[in-house]
């Protein structure tokens, strides 16, 4: 659903911890986190199931992942 994101705050071995975001851009779309033999996988997914942006982190990495649904109203 459109408004849909996901933060992902990793440890990149620096001294700050970097923070990205996958968002649900257009109608239609919605995020989804898969976790796959030590990766964790955030894809923004069509309709149809076809992935249109993914991104890829090591689970050892990963500080937090919070998960923000879009508002209903």
């Amino acid at each position: 659903m459109k408004g849909d994101r996901v933060e992902i705050v990793i440890d990149a071995g620096d001294s700050s911890p970097r923070t990205y975001e996958i968002v649900a851009t257009r109608a239609g779309r919605r995020v989804e986190v898969a976790t796959r033999r030590g990766l964790v996988e955030v894809s923004e997914v069509t309709r149809s199931g076809t992935a249109v942006r993914t991104a890829r982190f090591m689970s050892s990495r990963i500080l937090a992942l919070v998960e923000h649904p879009a508002d209903e109203s």
